[in-house]
């Protein structure tokens, strides 16, 4: 089972206790885009093998919606950060690089 600590109130909570939030750091479209960003913001996701940045909500406890790496073959969770962060945390992109050298970075 999937198990992320909350960068805010601490908690490791087991999948269960979130709410996914789905792909982090999108650059978002809405009202005013054209046709085409906005169907590619709605519709052509990423979907990695590998390394991915999500968003989660940490619905049965603080609340509080917050970011995560891990990655999506094996379920390894490399850290946790705020979701007021406009990019994942050197300190974050240095652990993964350290455990996964062919990993081409944050884009």
């Amino acid at each position: 089972m999937l198990t992320l600590e909350c960068p805010y109130c601490g908690v490791k909570a087991e999948e269960t206790e979130l709410s996914p939030g789905y792909e982090a750091h999108l650059k978002r479209f809405g009202a005013g885009s054209s046709d085409d960003d906005y169907e590619a913001y709605m519709f052509a996701r990423k979907n990695p093998k590998g390394v991915h940045f999500e968003r989660w909500r940490h619905v049965y406890g603080c609340g509080k919606w917050f970011l995560a790496a891990r990655d999506t073959a094996t379920l390894e969770v490399f850290g946790t950060y705020p979701a007021q962060s406009k990019a994942p945390p050197e300190d974050l992109i240095a652990r993964i690089k350290a455990k996964r050298p062919e990993w081409e970075g944050y884009k």
